[in-house]
């Protein structure tokens, strides 16, 4: 089996009707599609009751948080290659998931661009076709848009189940930073990624940022000091950019120069 569809959920009913409703409406041939979720109370069991005939494997147990959770579904794979549509984002309408995984030619991971969906406006987001430590301070690589090898994540050691919210972005810069993995960039997208997620919320930042210092930290530490001075500045040009005055005035248009 070339692929397999992961998708984990919690006490998210409606987003993951919506999610289940986008893959299962693509040709699933030779892939597999499994749903993990943990233990929900909120009608999300009975949603998946009611597709059930088009998922492989599901399960409803109690777990540790989203890693363990996506660590289950990695385990139960079958697949060559996972990917992870989690509850809430969606495979989009006019995609062809046979034609979408007929670019994986071998590579550790095969990466796309990501439609973002916030509360404002629909967007594309392109990536780098070369993600080096630089740009991995900064950002990562699309989950809902990345194919990688179930043998890469096995080697890898799974995703950390320390971390909270960060243990993708920690795998996606290790393997490519660290391990040498194989990659590739394809300019295209077939997803859609919300911005209503754990990782996304703005009261959350503080987390992400402290796993992310405790990662570098540990992992790379010759390109610690660099990488604290980096995310100084960064963390600067974030509280302008959401000051109460920049807002305003780009609110009113007198900002649509500046990248803020």
């Amino acid at each position: 089996m070339k692929v397999s569809i992961i998708t984990i959920n919690y006490k998210n009913a409606s987003g993951l009707e919506k999610t289940i409703r986008s893959i299962i409406a693509q040709d699933l041939t030779d892939i597999e599609y499994l749903v993990i979720d943990g233990n929900s109370t909120d009608g999300s069991v009975d949603i998946i009751k009611k597709y059930e005939d088009s998922i492989t494997y599901w399960v409803s147990e109690p777990d540790s948080g989203i890693y363990n959770a996506m660590n289950k579904g990695i385990r139960q794979a079958k697949g060559e290659y996972i990917l992870f549509v989690n509850s809430g984002d969606n495979i989009r309408d006019d995609a062809d998931i046979q034609k979408v995984s007929a670019h994986i030619t071998g590579e550790d991971i095969v990466y796309f661009n990501l439609e973002i969906s916030d509360d404002n406006a629909n967007y594309i987001k392109e990536y780098p076709d070369f993600p080096d430590f630089k740009y991995f301070t900064e950002d990562t690589l699309p989950h809902p848009g990345s194919f990688i090898k179930k043998e890469m994540l096995v080697k890898y050691g799974y995703y950390s189940e320390y971390n909270n919210i960060t243990s993708d972005w920690a795998f996606f810069m290790d393997a490519i930073c660290l391990l040498n993995c194989t990659y590739k960039h394809v300019n295209d997208y077939f997803s859609t990624f919300y911005t209503d997620g754990i990782s996304s919320d703005a009261i959350h930042r503080a987390l992400l940022i402290h796993e992310r210092n405790e990662h570098i930290a540990a992992t790379y530490p010759l390109y610690n000091s660099m990488y604290k001075d980096r995310m100084e500045k960064i963390e600067e040009l974030y509280k302008l950019k959401h000051s109460v005055s920049v807002r305003y005035l780009k609110k009113l248009g007198f900002l649509k120069w500046l990248k803020l």
